[in-house]
Formats: structure tokens, C-alpha cells, sequence
């Protein structure tokens, strides 16, 4: 009744609250996976003439009302255009966290089907090799793929298809090796191509002192669900790049433990 009074013609619900609790929600997610990025003033330009055209159609606004409408009805797909890689981030996001892949989830049989045969990561070998990369100053950039089909990047590479070892990944990216400028993707335990091809991230607050293999390593990283692993030619630093965000200088221990994280025996 209050309420009434108060907004008059308008009702208010609890859907409603709920309604506008989850678009606040997913603004918000939208706004984390752009932020940073050329296409946050996109974003936010977008967002500032939907809201406008809400207050024209509340406001009774019939020729400017018009005017965006038409605008607002091809919204959906100027969205998908403008954010293709966005919203491949966003839908990843949904698809491996969250109720679709956590601790007791309907859908988690689903990848445990997938991982019935896969053979583990041998760590201990990408631990050893980058180590010794690490140490020689040799620029390496190591691709672990997880529930994400990397063919399209497999197809820029030259074919493998090895078990993994230390000395491989060492001889791979040897410096005079013809193989070494590029990304080598790893699969299981399985390295599939070397020499890959990997987008770069186009993040403005990027570290300008790290080089291409770093932006390399998290540009893939922005649009799927594997794992890079950076040894820096500079400093021989090693760094991890997960879900867009960046860890560099970390120990070999730290390696080993965020790759028994993902890859080990209890993941």
C-alpha cells in the first residue's frame, strides 16, 4: 500500500526486486570481464543508451522513443558482434564453474565422461623442463588444455603428437631449433603441436615490461580454459596465466603445486 503511494501508478513486487537483483548480477559479471579493456567504454556507452531509452518509454517520449527503439532492436546482436570474445568468456565462465562443474553438480558426469581415458599430466617433466629454461634464460610459452577445444590454435602449429618429457619441451624451444618461436599445446599427456599461434590480450592495464609471449599466454587464457606457462627470455622468470589474470616470478614449487591443482591425480 505504501508503496503504491509512493510510486503512484507503478507496482512493485518481490520478482521484481529479484528481477533487478539479477541483472544486477550479470551487469556486474559483464562489467569484471571487460573492465580493463578497449571495451569497457563500448560497454558503458551501450548501457547508458539502454538506460535511456527506459526513461523515454516511462517519460511517454513517442519520437525519441522511436529512434532508439530501433537501435535497442538490433542490440542483441551488435552485442554478440562487438563482444565476441566477451561473451565466449562469459559463456565459459557458466560452463566450467559454478552449478556446472562444482562439487556435486548434475552436469559433473558429464566431464568426468570426458576425462575417462585421459592420460595424466606427467608434472614433474613440465616442472623439470621449465626449470632448466628457467635457468639457460630459453623463452618458452607451454599451453595445458583442459575442457576447451584448442583446435583452431593446434592448426596454426606444426603437428607433434609426442608423449610429454622434459627433454622434448627442452629441445622444442632450444633456441636454434626451428620449432622454439611459438606456443607448444599440450593435451593429456600428449604434446599435439609446437610452434602454435596464440591471440594477445588487448588489456590496457597490460604490464608494458612483459613481453608478447606473456600477452600471448594471457590473451588465450581470456577466451579459454587452459593453462600457459611463461619462462621470460629477459630474466628467466617463470609465470602462469589462468582465467586472464597473471602470476609471474613464481617458484617451481608454486608451479607444481598449481598444476597438481588442475592436472593431479585428485583433480
Amino acid at each position: 500500500m505504501l508503496l503504491n503511494l509512493v510510486f503512484g501508478f507503478l507496482t512493485f513486487r518481490w520478482l521484481d526486486a529479484l528481477d533487478i537483483l539479477i541483472v544486477a548480477i550479470l551487469l556486474y559479471q559483464l562489467y569484471n570481464l571487460v573492465r580493463g579493456t578497449a571495451a569497457i567504454n563500448i560497454f558503458l556507452g551501450i548501457l547508458s543508451l539502454y538506460l535511456l531509452w527506459l526513461l523515454v518509454r516511462a517519460l511517454n517520449m513517442q519520437l525519441l522513443g522511436s529512434i532508439l527503439g530501433q537501435f535497442i532492436g538490433v542490440g542483441v546482436l551488435a552485442l554478440i558482434i562487438v563482444f565476441q570474445q566477451e561473451v565466449r568468456r562469459f559463456l565459459l565462465l557458466i560452463g566450467t564453474t559454478g552449478f556446472m562443474s562444482g562439487k556435486g553438480s548434475p552436469f559433473k558426469w558429464l566431464q568426468l565422461k570426458r576425462n575417462i581415458g585421459r592420460d595424466s599430466l606427467n608434472i614433474n617433466a613440465v616442472v623439470s623442463a621449465c626449470l632448466n629454461m628457467a635457468q639457460d634464460a630459453t623463452g618458452a610459452i607451454i599451453v595445458i588444455s583442459r575442457e576447451s577445444n584448442l583446435q583452431f590454435y593446434l592448426n596454426t602449429g606444426e603437428k607433434v603428437e609426442a608423449e610429454v618429457s622434459a627433454k622434448l619441451l627442452e629441445s622444442i624451444f632450444y633456441k636454434n631449433s626451428p620449432l622454439h618461436d611459438g606456443a607448444v599445446i599440450i593435451s593429456g599427456n600428449h604434446i599435439k603441436a609446437a610452434r602454435c599461434v596464440l591471440p594477445v590480450t588487448d588489456d590496457e592495464e597490460f604490464p608494458v615490461h612483459l613481453g608478447m609471449r606473456h600477452r600471448a599466454a594471457v590473451g588465450l587464457s581470456e577466451t579459454t580454459d587452459a593453462i600457459a606457462i611463461v619462462v621470460s627470455e629477459q630474466t628467466g622468470s617463470i609465470s602462469i596465466t589462468h582465467e586472464g589474470e597473471l602470476e609471474y616470478e613464481v617458484s617451481p614449487k608454486q608451479l607444481r603445486d598449481f598444476l597438481d591443482k588442475f592436472f593431479g591425480k585428485g583433480a
